[in-house]
C-alpha cells in the first residue's frame, strides 16, 4: 500500500523522525488501516530519495512502540491491536444505584477511624505556627547535599538495584556507629544496627516481633501519641506512668511487678512533650528493674544532639549491661524530616529475626540517600551542622522563653529542660484548650494542645489543661516574638 509522506528538509528534526510521525499520523488516522502492508523500506527509499537507513530507523522506532510488526519473508505490516488502544479503558455502564456492602475493618482499622491527628495534612493557612518536631530548613547546607548526590548518582548505577544487605548501606551503618559511640555513648556495632524508615516503621517492627495482642507495653503519660497508637493497633494493653520534673516516674513501675509488662517505652533524653531528661537515678533504677524482670525497653533518642546547658547524660542504652535496651533513633530532627532515614541498635540476640522483618514489610531504603547520608557524617558535615544548630536553636529558645516571660509573665510556666526544639507551656487561663486555640487562629497564630498526648484524664475528667507545645525551630526571632505577643493580647484580660 502506498502512503503520501510529506518531508520538510529545512525542519531541524531529523529525517527519520519525520518519515516516523507522518507514519504513525496515518495508522491513527486510518490512512493505513490495521493489518495492511506497509512497502518495504528499499521500496520507500527509492521512493522519497534518501537513504534506506533513514527509512529502516523510522521503522524500527515504529516497531519498537508497537504500531508496526515484521512477519519474516512475508513483509511489514500494520499492527492490528495499536498501542494508543491500550491506554484507554472501555467505559462501563453507569448504574442508577450503587449498592454499598459494608466492609469490615480489623481491630487496627477500627482504631485508625477514630485517630484524628494520624496523616493529618498541615494546609492550616495561619502565618505564625508553633509546630514542633519542624527543623530550620533554610539553615540546611543543601547545595552541598546537592553536590553529594550528584556524585553518587553519577558514580554507578548500584544505587538503582535492590540492596544486597537487609541491615542497610554498611558504610552507613559504620558511621552510625562510630556517631553513636561518640556523642552518646551507645554501645554497638555495624552489624546491630538495622536502618529503618524513621522511627514509626522500627517501632513496628518491634511490635510486629515483640507483642502479642494483650501483653502490655509502659508507656509515660503524657506522651507521644503516635507511639501509643502504633501500640495499640498491634492490639498492646497501654499502662500510662506519669512523669514528673525528673522524667518518668520509675517507683510506678516498680509497684506492678506482678503485671507482667512487656515492654516499655521511654524519652529518656528529652521527654515528649514535657522536655523533662530523665535522672541518671532514674535510668539506672529502670535498667535494674527491666534486667530483673525480664522486661525489654524501648529507648527513643528522638532529638538528643540539642541540649543547651550542660553535657548530655549518656543514653539508656549505654547504661545497659543486660541487653535489653532497643535503642531508636532517627535524621528527621537533625536534618529534614523527608529523608526518612532512621536506625534500631538491636541486641545481638535479635539482628537475624528483625532482618527478616525489615526485609519483608520493606526491603530497603533509597540507596542514594544512604550513600549521601553515609558521607555526609564521614566528612564531618552532620557534626558541624550540629554544632551550628544548637547554636540557633538555643537563640531562639531563649527568645521564645523571655517573650513568654515578658508577655506572660506568671500566667505562665514553662516545663522541661533546656533542649530539645520545642518547649511545654501551662498557660493559666480559665478559658478550654479549644477556645485558646480559636482565638490564636483569629490573630493568625497556630496552636497546638499538649492534651492529645495523655491517656489519664485530668482530675476534671476532660483533657482541656491549658498545655501547649510551642515548636520554635522553624520560627525567627521576629517571628517568635510577635506570636508570643498575639496570644498574650487575646488570652490576658
Amino acid at each position: 500500500m502506498e502512503v503520501a509522506i510529506a518531508l520538510d528538509s529545512s525542519s531541524s528534526k531529523p529525517l527519520y523522525q519525520q518519515i516516523y510521525e507522518e507514519l504513525r499520523q496515518a495508522i491513527l488516522k486510518g490512512r493505513l488501516p490495521p493489518g495492511s502492508q506497509i512497502p518495504s523500506t528499499r521500496s520507500l527509499s527509492k521512493s522519497l530519495g534518501i537513504s534506506r537507513f533513514t527509512i529502516t530507523q523510522s521503522y524500527e522506532q515504529l516497531n519498537s512502540e508497537g504500531y508496526l510488526e515484521t512477519i519474516v519473508g512475508s513483509g511489514t505490516f500494520v499492527c492490528k491491536q495499536l498501542p494508543d488502544e491500550l491506554l484507554h479503558s472501555t467505559p462501563i455502564e453507569s448504574f442508577s444505584k450503587v449498592i454499598q456492602n459494608p466492609i469490615k475493618l480489623s481491630r487496627y482499622g477500627r482504631i485508625l477511624i477514630y485517630a484524628d491527628n494520624v496523616a493529618k495534612i498541615d494546609d492550616s493557612p495561619l502565618t505564625i505556627k508553633f509546630r514542633f518536631g519542624r527543623p530550620a530548613f533554610d539553615q540546611f547546607p543543601i547545595e552541598l547535599w546537592r553536590r553529594l548526590l550528584s556524585r553518587y548518582c553519577s558514580a554507578d548505577q548500584n544505587w538503582l538495584d535492590y540492596s544486597i544487605d537487609p541491615l542497610g548501606y554498611r558504610p552507613l551503618r559504620e558511621q552510625i556507629a562510630n556517631y553513636l559511640s561518640r556523642s552518646r555513648a551507645v554501645n554497638c556495632e555495624p552489624d546491630r544496627i538495622l536502618i529503618t524508615n524513621g522511627t514509626q516503621q522500627a517501632l513496628d517492627l518491634i511490635l510486629r516481633l515483640l507483642i502479642e495482642p494483650e501483653e502490655i507495653i509502659a508507656i509515660e503519660d503524657p506522651g507521644y501519641l503516635s507511639a501509643r497508637l502504633i501500640f495499640q493497633t498491634h492490639g498492646a494493653h497501654i499502662l500510662p506512668i506519669g512523669v514528673d520534673e525528673s522524667g518518668l516516674i520509675v517507683e510506678q513501675i516498680q509497684k506492678l511487678t506482678s503485671s507482667n509488662i512487656r515492654l516499655v517505652y521511654v524519652t529518656p533524653s528529652h521527654q515528649f512533650p514535657t522536655g523533662a531528661v530523665l535522672s541518671l537515678s532514674r535510668r539506672l533504677q529502670l535498667l535494674a528493674w527491666a534486667q530483673q524482670n525480664g522486661t525489654l525497653i524501648i529507648e527513643d533518642d528522638y532529638d538528643s544532639e540539642y541540649r543547651y546547658n550542660g553535657r548530655p547524660i549518656p543514653a539508656l542504652q549505654g547504661l545497659d549491661r543486660g541487653s535489653c535496651v532497643l535503642y531508636v533513633g532517627t535524621f528527621s530532627k537533625v536534618l529534614f524530616p523527608s529523608l526518612r532515614i532512621g536506625y534500631l541498635v538491636l541486641p545481638k540476640s535479635l539482628v537475624s529475626i528483625f532482618t527478616r522483618a525489615k526485609w519483608l514489610s520493606g526491603r530497603h531504603l533509597p540507596i542514594l540517600e544512604q550513600q549521601v547520608l553515609a558521607e555526609f557524617i564521614k566528612a564531618g558535615h552532620l557534626e558541624r551542622h550540629i554544632r551550628k544548630m544548637r547554636s540557633l536553636y538555643d537563640q531562639r529558645r531563649q527568645t521564645l522563653v523571655q517573650a513568654l516571660k515578658d508577655y506572660f509573665g506568671k500566667r505562665a510556666t514553662i516545663l522541661g529542660d533546656q533542649a530539645g526544639i520545642h518547649l511545654m507551656v501551662c498557660l493559666q487561663t480559665d478559658l478550654r484548650d479549644e477556645e485558646i486555640i480559636h482565638r490564636a487562629a483569629e490573630v493568625n497564630v497556630e496552636m497546638t494542645p499538649a492534651s492529645p498526648n495523655y491517656l489519664n484524664l485530668d482530675s476534671k475528667g476532660n483533657n482541656s489543661r491549658g498545655e501547649f507545645i510551642f515548636g520554635y525551630g522553624e520560627l525567627t526571632k521576629q517571628q517568635l516574638q510577635e506570636g508570643i505577643r498575639r496570644l498574650a493580647k487575646i488570652l490576658i484580660t
